[in-house]
């Protein structure tokens, strides 16, 4: 990180209120600014007046064709820039496992299926023409690559993976990230490693059960593509996976998602929520008694950006600061690597698609 945009940073940190903290560190659906399919500027104010952290899928989650989407992810960028008090840009954020899913966007084979093919170069080619559709429409973050190993077919996205083997897999799923985020993240998207760690080995296959795995396998074999990927392809964003973990939900681990991943693999990028992971800790593990206390523990255990909309992060966590069952140093901290991986992208300098461009 730059002296430049470290000084930006603790800049922007030093100006903020509590509350334009929360609103960085959450995020909204594309569909939650819209009314009958177009943005609603009413909308926009009432949930982005504070600014925000991130927009989910405006592409897969509508169906603008390629052109009006990067206009509407630019009107968007424009009144946060222009018109929110901080004028902090907003990262867009797509799914992309085999390619950019947006109206229009090219279809490649499943991971699965590129993966047979053993020729990792083409996962690179692959991602070097999926950022150059992301890029044009104005989405800065992928969704993928998917680094769990398929151990179980009953598991219903195997197809997301690259297969058993975690050499095999570490190799894909470092081109994949390198096709992603080019040479420079100024001129690339934020790859996003999941699911860390043990989604794939789900109890029966069924999705978000507890993963009876033992922590002999796990280093042996589950975090060997995630280890590639954080030392070979410097990958700027992971994803927390669902299950619980040896009796430990993930999303409120502090041990797996702090000192296994940052201290001990030394990742140093982005942790974001899979979808509702948050939440989930009080609707669906039942080991936190309200949403209050499932926002604390996630952020506790490391997850700095709730997707894929603010339920937890924004006044309930506000609630729990207040509680003392969190400390403002560890939001501080998140919305610091949030701002960071913005300042990385560029977004500061030009957080506009070229419109002029999008056809082509």
């Amino acid at each position: 990180m730059s002296t430049a945009t470290q000084n930006r940073v603790d800049d922007l940190l030093s100006r903020m209120t509590l509350e334009e903290k929360l609103a960085q560190i959450g995020s909204r659906w594309m569909h939650e600014l819209q009314t009958g399919g177009a943005l609603d500027p009413i909308k926009i104010q009432q949930h982005l007046h504070l600014g925000i952290g991130q927009i989910t899928r405006p592409g897969g989650k509508t169906t603008l064709p390629p052109l009006a989407l990067a206009q509407a992810a630019n009107q968007l960028q424009r009144y946060l820039v222009e018109e929110t008090r901080l004028g902090i840009p907003a990262i867009l954020h797509e799914e992309t496992c085999c390619g950019l899913m947006v109206r229009e966007g090219t279809m490649y084979p499943e991971p699965i299926g590129l993966a047979s093919t053993f020729q990792p170069a083409l996962a690179e080619a692959m991602t070097t023409a999926i950022r150059r559709q992301m890029l044009a429409v104005g989405a800065r973050q992928s969704l993928a690559p998917v680094l769990d190993l398929a151990r179980d077919p009953r598991w219903g996205r195997t197809e997301e993976t690259f297969g058993e083997d975690p050499t095999l897999i570490a190799h894909f799923g470092v081109a994949y990230v390198r096709g992603l985020q080019g040479s420079s993240l100024t001129e690339g998207v934020l790859a996003t490693g999941k699911h860390f760690i043990g989604h794939s080995v789900s109890q029966s296959g069924l999705n978000c059960a507890p993963a009876h795995l033992g922590w002999h396998e796990l280093y042996d074999l589950y975090l060997a593509p995630f280890q590639a990927v954080i030392d070979e392809a410097d990958i700027a964003t992971l994803m927390n996976s669902y299950p619980e973990l040896d009796g430990e939900v993930v999303a409120a681990s502090r041990r797996i998602l702090t000192v296994l991943l940052r201290e001990r693999l030394g990742f140093k990028g982005l942790i974001v929520s899979d979808y509702e992971a948050i939440l989930m800790l009080h609707t669906y593990h039942n080991m936190a008694p309200t949403l209050r206390r499932s926002a604390a523990l996630a952020l506790n255990a490391g997850i700095e950006v709730e997707l894929p909309t603010t339920v937890c992060y924004g006044e309930l966590l506000q609630q729990a600061l207040e509680a003392g069952e969190v400390e403002l140093e560890s939001i501080n901290q998140a919305v610091r690597r949030h701002l960071e991986m913005k300042a990385r992208l560029g977004l500061f300098e030009n957080p506009y698609a070229d419109e002029g461009r999008v056809v082509e």
